[in-house]
């Protein structure tokens, strides 16, 4: 059985809103405000994700997004990223822009609970989206593995919207990434 896994980089206010500035916010680039060994030590960390990784999960924008900026770049952790099964959720989306895509229509809910049927292993969410908050809300997410960066920006999207009830979660594993970056994992604590 696949496990569902939200990646995100996250502001210490909980923001994920155009972490590399390309959006132009006034807030952006915040991800570009560490220093150059916590940089390569947040790659590292997203490179070994990308290695143990089964799919890919995407929402037809992150899919636009990631395809603009991969596709054309090459070494192990572009190649990895292409070369991964990468399923779109979408109800208008036709072609999918990245390669090795399937979109995904109807029920959002039924089709990644059948995906997490099919697939053995990570199937890693990227990027904010609607898709998060329904994977959330409807308790289909099975980690989270959050890199904090110690930034506090005071504006711009959250990674959670409103729930219908609170999401209790259960903190699995914690490690600083070099000297300013905490890279947290939790998973729901549906016992609770």
């Amino acid at each position: 059985m696949g496990k569902i896994v939200i990646s995100e980089n996250v502001s210490l206010d909980g923001v994920v809103q155009d972490p590399t500035g390309e959006e132009g916010l006034r807030f952006g680039n915040w991800t570009g405000q560490i220093g150059d060994k916590d940089r390569e030590a947040w790659v590292k960390v997203l490179l070994d994700e990308a290695l143990s990784t089964e799919a890919l999960l995407l929402g037809r924008r992150s899919d636009a997004w990631f395809a603009a900026r991969w596709l054309s770049r090459s070494g192990e952790w572009a190649d990895r990223l292409n070369s991964l099964p990468k399923y779109v959720v979408s109800s208008t989306l036709e072609e999918p822009r990245w390669i090795n895509s399937t979109v995904l229509k109807g029920n959002v809910v039924n089709e990644v609970s059948k995906l997490k049927q099919e697939l053995a292993g990570d199937i890693v969410v990227y990027a904010i989206a609607p898709l998060v908050h329904t994977l959330m809300e409807h308790d289909l997410v099975d980690e989270l593995r959050l890199m904090i960066f110690p930034v506090v920006l005071g504006a711009g999207a959250r990674l959670f919207g409103e729930t219908t009830g609170s999401k209790p979660l259960r903190l699995v594993g914690n490690r600083t990434v070099d000297g300013d970056l905490a890279y947290l994992t939790y998973q729901p604590a549906r016992d609770a």
